[in-house]
């Protein structure tokens, strides 16, 4: 369930009436979680609460988005809300992993607060293992998007005009019978179930999701977050400069030396 900071005002409330809920899932390359980092941090997000669950594994640390002394030492857990009314967005970041088998009790109650907080829709950002792609999926951009029927009928054409490819389905027995077409996203974490129930419980959702391989996911993170950015239009993106997505302080210490020291 959703626990408020109490900073008091409209952003600290329950109710994200019209609200877009940006979260990620936790999957391969942790690419929607690093892209999630990006967002917060650039648009300097207020964290406004926090989602207590027994699903995730306990953690607690430093403030991964700190800007100076003063703010480093507050402290973070593994399921955060942050929310920027401006922009009508509220943002779920999630810094741990599941416990083996509360995958199913952690979407009912994700969706259950979905409703109650009486969100608009829900845009999830995952990936899925480059390597166990079929040969359709291996044509054209690694980038692909899934939307609920509800979703479809609302931004549907929007998607078209972008033209985003929506992930394939693939052959549920390769070999043996290739008509039968199922939704497989391996690597993908609790994306599937969160996106088939929201399906049947008639919630917007939209995954966008990148093929990606485990290593250094810096450039998988920010090509997922341009590509929400090309829907969403969070930041103007000028020609000919570089990137101007903000890199969290975390960063640092997550990927040492690999990122070059122009990007802090």
């Amino acid at each position: 369930m959703f626990v408020s900071c109490d900073h008091g005002g409209p952003s600290a409330t329950s109710d994200f009436k019209g609200f877009t809920l940006l979260m990620p899932a936790v999957s391969v390359g942790n690419v929607g979680q690093l892209a999630i980092d990006l967002v917060i941090s650039t648009l300097d997000m207020t964290k406004v609460g926090y989602f207590y669950t027994d699903c995730l594994v306990p953690m607690v640390g430093n403030n991964p988005y700190a800007t100076a002394e003063e703010n480093s030492v507050e402290l973070s857990i593994n399921a955060e809300v942050y929310s920027l009314p401006s922009k009508k967005l509220v943002v779920l970041q999630i810094r741990s992993p599941f416990i083996k088998n509360k995958y199913r009790l952690f979407c009912q109650t994700l969706l259950s607060w979905v409703k109650s907080s009486k969100c608009s829709r829900v845009v999830l950002l995952s990936s899925s293992h480059a390597y166990q792609r079929d040969d359709e999926q291996l044509l054209g951009t690694p980038l692909r998007y899934l939307l609920t029927p509800d979703l479809e009928k609302a931004v549907g054409g929007l998607m078209q005009e972008l033209n985003w490819k929506e992930m394939e389905k693939v052959a549920a027995y390769p070999g043996i019978n290739d008509t039968e077409k199922v939704l497989h996203i391996p690597g993908g974490g609790i994306t599937k179930r969160l996106f088939t129930e929201s399906c049947s419980k008639g919630i917007q959702m939209a995954v966008l999701l990148k093929f990606c391989s485990e290593g250094d996911n810096i450039p998988d993170a920010f090509a997922l977050v341009n590509y929400l950015n090309e829907w969403l239009q969070l930041i103007k993106i000028e020609v000919n400069t570089s990137s101007q997505w903000k890199i969290p302080s975390s960063w640092r210490l997550l990927f040492g030396n690999g990122l070059p020291p122009a990007l802090f």
